[in-house]
C-alpha cells in the first residue's frame, strides 16, 4: 500500500500523477515520484504526454484495443466469459454423469426365487395330470380371483384411478391381489405409474427397448437403472397413502402373502377333498403363481412388441387380442397408453375379451363402484386420425373420411385452408 499521509507539521506536496504501488517519502517527508527512463516524468492517460516513451506506451495500448471509456465493459466481458465457462463445465459434468455407462447386476436371491418358481411350475404342471379334478377347478378359480385383484385392483383402481371403489370392494380387491402375490399394491402401482410416465426410456422399470426377455421377467432380478430409482422418489402417490386399505396391505404384505398366496390355495384342496399336500403345493402355489405372473407380464413384453397401433403409431404399445384373452382385458395396450384413465382399458369394452370391465360394471350395478371414467367416441376418433397407423378406420364408416382430391376440394379441413392462405400471401 502507498504511504500517502503527510508527516505532522509538514505541508503535503502536490501529487505528480497517480501512485503506482512504489511511492515513498523523501527525507523532508514529501512524497517522491519514481523515476522513469531518460529522466522523463511518468505520464498517465488523460494528461498531455510529452515523453516519447510514454507516447509509445499509449500507442501500444491503443493497438491492443484499449479505450478508457470501455474499460469497465471489458472487465464485464471477462466476468461473463468466466461465468459461461463455469456453466459449460457444469453442463459437461452433468452430461458425463447421465451418460455414464450403466452395468446391471444380477440380484441373485431374486434370480433364485424366479428359478424356483418356474422349475417348480413345470413340476406342478406334471402333477396336475394326476391330481383330483376339483384341484384343477380350484386352480382356475384362484387364477381368476387373483387376476381380478391385479386388473381391477392394482391396475385400474390403484394405478390409474379410473373408477372409485367402496370400502368393501377395496378390501376384496386387496385380498384378491394378495393371492396373486405380485408385491404390495402400492409398490406395484408406483412402478406402473413410472412405466406410463416414462415408457420405453431408461426410467421405465421394464423398458421394452431392452428386449423381450428383460421386459417380461429380466427386470425382476436385475438391478434397476439409476433413473428408475430416481423417478420412484418423485411420482405422486399421495392418493394411495391416504387409502387405509392400500397402506394396510403394504404394511402387512409378508404375512398376507404367506397366508393368501401360499397357505390358503394349498390347504383348501388338502383339507376339503384330501388332495396330497405335496402335490397341492406344487400345483396351487408354484404353477398357479407362475402362470399368473407370466400372463400379467405378457402385457409388458408381447403387448409392447407385436400388434397394431391404431391410436398412436409412435408408441411401442400395441393391440394384442391374445393377451387380452389371457389377461382378462389388459391387452388393448396401444389404447391404454393413450387413454390410461379409461376404466375399460380398451375402446369397445367387449366382455368376451375384457372380463375385468364386466366385473367393474357388475360392481357398479351393485353400488360398490362409482365414477367410472371413459373416453368419448369423438376423442378416440380425433386421436386415431391424427396419430394412428390407419388400422382403426379400415373396417368402419370412417375409412377415408378425410380424403381430398387436391387444392380446392371443399373437404379440406378449415385449419388447413387458413394455413394455405397464409402461405400464399
Amino acid at each position: 500500500m502507498c504511504l500517502s499521509s503527510p508527516v505532522p507539521g509538514q505541508k503535503q506536496a502536490p501529487a505528480v500523477g497517480h501512485c503506482n504501488g512504489s511511492c515513498s517519502l523523501d527525507r523532508n517527508g514529501n512524497r517522491s515520484s519514481p523515476s522513469v527512463p531518460n529522466g522523463g516524468e511518468l505520464k498517465h492517460r488523460g494528461t498531455h504526454a510529452t515523453d516519447a516513451t510514454s507516447q509509445t506506451l499509449i500507442q501500444d495500448e491503443d493497438n491492443l484495443g484499449y479505450k478508457e471509456e470501455n474499460a469497465v465493459y471489458k472487465e464485464n466481458v471477462l466476468e461473463k466469459q468466466k461465468l459461461l465457462l463455469e456453466q459449460e463445465q457444469k453442463v459437461k459434468e452433468s452430461q458425463a454423469e447421465e451418460e455414464e455407462e450403466y452395468h446391471p447386476q444380477i440380484r441373485w436371491p431374486d434370480l433364485g426365487a424366479q428359478a424356483f418358481l418356474h422349475i417348480g411350475a413345470l413340476y406342478g404342471l406334471y402333477q396336475l395330470f394326476y391330481a383330483n379334478f376339483y384341484t384343477f377347478l380350484w386352480v382356475v378359480v384362484t387364477v381368476w380371483v387373483s387376476g381380478i385383484g391385479i386388473t381391477a385392483g392394482a391396475h385400474r383402481l390403484w394405478s390409474h384411478k379410473s373408477y372409485t371403489a367402496s370400502l368393501p370392494l377395496r378390501i376384496l380387491l386387496a385380498f384378491a391381489f394378495s393371492i396373486a402375490g405380485q408385491r404390495d399394491a402400492y409398490t406395484w402401482a408406483l412402478d406402473h405409474r413410472i412405466h406410463h410416465k416414462f415408457s420405453e426410456t431408461d426410467a421405465d422399470p421394464h423398458n421394452a427397448k431392452r428386449g423381450f426377455f428383460f421386459a417380461h421377467v429380466g427386470w425382476l432380478f436385475l438391478t434397476p437403472h439409476p433413473k428408475v430409482v430416481a423417478k420412484r422418489k418423485v411420482i405422486d402417490m399421495s392418493d394411495l397413502e391416504a387409502d387405509a386399505v392400500c397402506m394396510f396391505q403394504r404394511k402387512y404384505y409378508i404375512p398376507l402373502f404367506a397366508l393368501c398366496s401360499i397357505v390358503l390355495p394349498v390347504a383348501v384342496p388338502w383339507y376339503f377333498w384330501n388332495e396330497d399336500l405335496w402335490m397341492s403345493f406344487w400345483i396351487n402355489f408354484n404353477m398357479r403363481f407362475t402362470w399368473t405372473l407370466n400372463v400379467a407380464f405378457f402385457v409388458n413384453s408381447v403387448a409392447h412388441m407385436y400388434g397394431n397401433k391404431p391410436y398412436d403409431k409412435n408408441l411401442m404399445s400395441t393391440e394384442a387380442p391374445i393377451v387380452s384373452l389371457l389377461a382378462m382385458g389388459e391387452g388393448w395396450h396401444n389404447y391404454h397408453h393413450v387413454f390410461p384413465w379409461d376404466y375399460k382399458t380398451g375402446e369397445f369394452g367387449n366382455y368376451s375379451l375384457n372380463i375385468t370391465t364386466g366385473f367393474i360394471d357388475f360392481c357398479a350395478w351393485l353400488g360398490l363402484a362409482t365414477g367410472r371414467k371413459s373416453v368419448s367416441p369423438d376423442m378416440v376418433l380425433r386421436r386415431a386420425r391424427k396419430c394412428g397407423d390407419g388400422t382403426r378406420f379400415l373396417d368402419d364408416d370412417f375409412a377415408h373420411k378425410d380424403a381430398v382430391w387436391g387444392f380446392g376440394d371443399k373437404d379440406i379441413p378449415r385449419e388447413d385452408i387458413v394455413e394455405l392462405a397464409k402461405m400464399q400471401n
